[in-house]
């Protein structure tokens, strides 16, 4: 099990911007998925979200998934081992 860390946000802050301490964790969520920061998987443990809902929340913003060429050639070499190609 990893070391949970701890971040101070003042209540003002959160009410200047009109958000609750699961939004702003979204927020973050969404925002370092957008950077390339933090893969589909953490971003949604981040957000407390089912990958479903993740990726659904992406999708209503307009941010494309994340999918490499090397996700692609990792897929296709499992694809042709598994004798599907």
């Amino acid at each position: 099990m990893s070391a949970l860390n701890t971040l101070e946000i003042s209540q003002d802050i959160l009410d200047s911007a009109r958000l609750t301490v699961n939004d702003l964790k979204i927020e973050l969520a969404v925002s370092l998925y957008a950077q390339n920061r933090l893969s589909v998987g953490k971003a949604r443990e981040l957000a407390g979200m089912s990958l479903w809902e993740f990726r659904q929340l992406l999708a209503s913003r307009r941010i494309s998934p994340h999918y490499h060429i090397d996700d692609f050639e990792e897929d296709l070499a499992a694809l042709r081992e598994l004798g599907r190609i």
